[in-house]
């Protein structure tokens, strides 16, 4: 039985088992979310809000039975399959699936049969806060509560909290924005956990990406025209009629964020993706006057009129002539501009033509990001940072197990960028797979997560929405 890790398929040791047993260890993920499913993808990195893509980075797996999804990293043997012009764009396949021992940190640090795999010593170091080792047949439980210190409700108490992106109060989704149907109270649980304010998200391309036939999410046809700001309209109508139910504040200048009270939350109207533009300028302006529109993140998921994005094939070589327009006119109105999901050629761009901070507003840290990969380098962080702005990081349970790990991929990220340049950017109600964070009634058990980490009270204010006040506050002068 061979023991196959990601490298032997990128330098092509992985063809010659065509037909034998192997073993090989990676991240579960489900294309259409079902907790037992009998066939998956297995990454060679964590699922973020996303499907993977690349096809020496992902196996499609035939399991012999169903399987429950594992948070982390998972061994599965198989007979292996190599594939010869797949229509679907995969190379290897793993048939006749079971489930071998979890790949628990107890195994990582021991080396393991997994120890050469990308991004296994990150999830070591991001779990070595503290946490008890488990065995190789202790069963995964949810981890108890965090006792939450008095220091840690002081920082809460001395901080405007802020999630840079979120989905939160069912507010998106074709069938939702279109029919209509029951919001999700959101001002609750942010007076519960004392977050202060949300960046409450449409999504303006949701008609135009499914998940196609080769199991990734993709844009799989041309919006009619007016279709995207039309749907665009109706979203924002529903986030009002959220703002409206759960009498939320909205934040529409600089002032505003640092008045904002954890027993009167407040939400930043964003909008992911600016397809409802449609190439027209003129409506940055309408939706900052008609909507109270002040951030917006210039791509999704389709290559549109403003730029490229990670997930695709580049089109344009980066940001476009009218993307640089959109920037600059955020500028001139007063809307943070957020070039989450953009390539680096188009957040390189974006660097130069701001005269304002960036936000990218969630992702997390990988020293070499797979192609199609929504993680970022050190230097695609670093573009981000020289102008001020700040890099949010996001909380799947595939990459961070615990608040800790999530804890630590915020200190991973800070020691590449500085403190100054993180936050914390959940994509609540957007992600593929289960959040570790997905209940802002938990913010101070990640606020005791990072000073039990080692971060100092103001640090953690920092992290917690200080950086973004400061990026709000500059971008709306």
């Amino acid at each position: 039985m061979k023991r196959l890790d990601w490298d032997d398929l990128a330098r092509g040791h992985a063809d010659a088992c065509d037909g034998q047993e192997v073993e090989i260890a990676g991240w579960m993920a489900p294309p259409d979310h079902e907790p037992v499913p009998d066939y998956f993808l297995l990454s060679c990195e964590p699922p973020g809000c996303c499907l993977p893509t690349d096809p020496l980075g992902c196996v499609e797996v035939f399991a012999a039975s169903g399987v429950t999804v594992e948070a982390g990293k998972t061994a599965f043997r198989g007979v292996w399959r190599v594939l010869e012009g797949d229509p679907t764009g995969w190379r290897f396949q793993l048939v006749g699936a079971r489930p071998t021992k979890p790949v628990t940190r107890r195994r990582i640090l021991a080396g393991g049969v997994i120890a050469g795999l990308i991004g296994g010593a990150r999830t070591a170091l991001a779990m070595s806060s503290g946490a008890a080792d488990r065995t190789d047949t202790e069963t995964v439980t949810p981890a108890a509560p965090v006792a939450v210190s008095d220091q840690a409700r002081a920082v809460l108490a001395a901080t405007v909290t802020v999630d840079l992106h979120s989905h939160a109060g069912s507010i998106t989704g074709v069938k939702r924005v279109t029919n209509g149907g029951p919001l999700t109270p959101l001002a609750a649980p942010m007076r519960q956990g004392g977050m202060r304010v949300v960046c409450l998200a449409i999504v303006s391309d949701s008609p135009t990406h499914h998940v196609e036939s080769d199991h990734r999410i993709h844009p799989y046809r041309d919006p009619d025209p007016g279709e995207l700001y039309a749907y665009g309209n109706k979203s924002f109508e529903r986030v009002h009629a959220l703002i409206h139910s759960d009498g939320l504040a909205v934040l529409r200048d600089r002032a505003a964020i640092g008045a904002a009270r954890a027993d009167a939350p407040s939400i930043i109207v964003t909008a992911e993706g600016a397809d409802f533009l449609e190439g027209r300028i003129e409506r940055v302006d309408e939706a900052y006057e008609k909507w109270g529109l002040r951030h917006l993140q210039l791509t999704h998921y389709r290559v549109n009129e403003l730029g490229d994005i990670q997930t695709e094939k580049v089109v344009h070589g980066g940001l476009t002539d009218f993307g640089a327009e959109v920037i600059k006119r955020c500028n001139a109105r007063g809307i943070v501009v957020d070039i989450a999901h953009g390539t680096y050629d188009l957040v390189k761009r974006a660097a130069a033509v701001t005269t304002k901070p960036l936000i990218l507003s969630h992702t997390s840290y990988e020293s070499a990001p797979r192609p199609f990969s929504r993680t970022i380098d050190a230097d695609h962080a670093k573009l981000v940072a020289a102008t001020g702005g700040v890099i949010g990081i996001w909380p799947p349970a595939s990459r961070f197990p615990d608040l800790a790990a999530l804890a630590g991929g915020m200190a991973e990220m800070v020691d590449h960028v500085g403190i100054d340049h993180v936050g914390l950017g959940t994509d609540s109600m957007g992600l593929v797979g289960p959040s570790i964070f997905d209940d802002y009634a938990r913010l101070p058990e990640l606020a005791q997560a990072l000073l039990d980490h080692g971060f100092h009270a103001d640090e953690a204010g920092k992290l917690l929405g200080g950086n973004y006040r400061r990026v709000f506050e500059a971008s709306l002068a």
